[in-house]
């Protein structure tokens, strides 16, 4: 038996603190069940025919699934973890991991998780490249106006910030994801000169969605605006990856193979940026295993896109276009697939017809074959041409935003 209280206020006091546990929500669903955006719908959950899937029945749901595993509102993991019990009446007390001083220090650790959703994965309308294509090219040339500079610096301040956020919250996948942004502004700001920085990144986000452990101070400090690395630092990886078998207690294989395909993705464009070619395509191709079960979509579709694109570049950087030319022919099939079909989705098919175009015209001049090549070229600016009157046309017709702020807004309210 407890202490009782020594006045009316106390006891009303410890009375507060007791968990009704008839107001409790529902236990998590078990980790088995949780397969994310891998399950079709039998009808689009969002506006437009875009996400009907190619080789299947049913439509894609726009990634909803996936980014609900990851941002994980409601705090399945951790529920799995403590139990229902302990886990209430510590949120009930506030002693989850929670942001306590600074701007966000009012916001429950839900809110919190929320605006970590909304930094991590909304995108700006003001953005350089609005296609979903993750092709890397090196864009710094030491020209970029002011403008193009603080914008590319406030993308990536907004990634550190999402890392700093991750880590607060003990957030693990949002930290992994964070960390393959950085990787990816870091390319985007610095360009060859942040590659170094930018592989470091993307092999602590592999790190972290791996079987093995990780050390949280490693990570950490990459949220820092200049993060200095001790050469002396003795690692304590302690922190068991999103692979682990420990961790997979709790929380699907899916949200590992998520966060791999995107740091395996920015660790090739890292190591493209570095001249060590074998080694990025040997990168990209490990995305392949992971993404062959997902359905033809073309959110997807692009994802599978853009590795073929980039593996076709180290081709060309080594002089080898006739490789080369087999992995842009993939990816221009895949937008292709898109264009012809019915089912498929014309604006986004043709914007892969179009970035794989384009990337094998470079490679034609980068082979001397430069004639070729303009020929090319001239069929990517009637097709953009034809393509933006057609975005025009969808516009007029439905005005809503981008694929991934709408997937993060629906992946938010549909735990609201």
């Amino acid at each position: 038996m407890g202490k009782k209280a020594k006045s009316t206020k106390g006891a009303q006091r410890a009375q507060a603190r007791k968990l009704d546990k008839s107001t409790l929500p529902p236990p998590p669903k078990p980790v088995s069940d949780e397969v994310g955006s891998s399950k079709l719908l039998n009808e689009p959950s969002l506006p437009g025919s875009g996400y009907k899937a190619l080789d299947a029945d049913g439509f894609d749901d726009g990634g909803v699934a996936d980014l609900t595993l990851v941002i994980d509102l409601e705090d399945s993991v951790l529920r799995r973890k403590r139990g229902e019990t302990d886990y209430f009446t510590a949120l009930k007390a506030d002693l989850l991991p929670r942001i306590t001083r600074g701007p966000l220090k009012d916001l429950t650790r839900r809110d919190q998780k929320i605006k970590l959703a909304k930094i991590l994965f909304s995108e700006e309308e003001e953005e350089e490249d609005k296609s979903p294509s993750e092709v890397w090219m090196d864009t710094v040339d030491g020209n970029e106006d002011a403008a193009t500079k603080k914008h590319r610096a406030d993308r990536l301040a907004s990634a550190r910030m999402a890392l700093s956020l991750s880590s607060l919250l003990r957030e693990p996948a949002c930290a992994s994801l964070s960390l393959a942004e950085i990787s990816k502004r870091r390319l985007c700001y610095y360009g060859k000169e942040g590659a170094e920085a930018a592989l470091r990144c993307a092999d602590k986000a592999i790190e972290i969605a791996g079987d093995g452990f990780w050390d949280s101070d490693e990570i950490e400090i990459e949220a820092e605006e200049n993060p200095v690395i001790n050469p002396k630092h003795e690692k304590n990886a302690t922190s068991p990856g999103l692979a682990n078998k420990e961790s997979l207690k709790l929380i699907p294989l899916r949200v590992s193979q998520l966060c791999l395909r995107s740091a395996y993705l920015h660790r090739g464009n890292a190591l493209a940026a570095l001249g060590r070619d074998d080694e990025a395509r040997e990168t990209y191709q490990k995305v392949f295993p992971m993404l062959d079960p997902e359905p033809r979509c073309g959110r997807l579709d692009w994802e599978r896109s853009s590795l073929h694109i980039n593996i076709g570049n180290t081709y060309s950087r080594q002089g080898n276009y006739e490789k080369a030319e087999e992995y842009y022919k993939i990816a221009e099939q895949l937008g292709q697939d898109h264009v012809d079909k019915e089912a498929g989705n014309w604006i986004d098919g043709m914007g892969m017809v179009i970035v794989a175009l384009r990337h094998r015209a470079f490679a034609l001049k980068k082979a001397g074959r430069e004639e070729e090549g303009k020929a090319i070229l001239k069929d990517v600016i009637a097709k953009q041409l034809e393509l933006n009157a057609k975005k025009k046309e969808e516009e007029k017709a439905t005005a809503s935003g981008t694929p991934a702020e709408t997937a993060a807004s629906q992946a938010i309210a549909a735990t609201s």
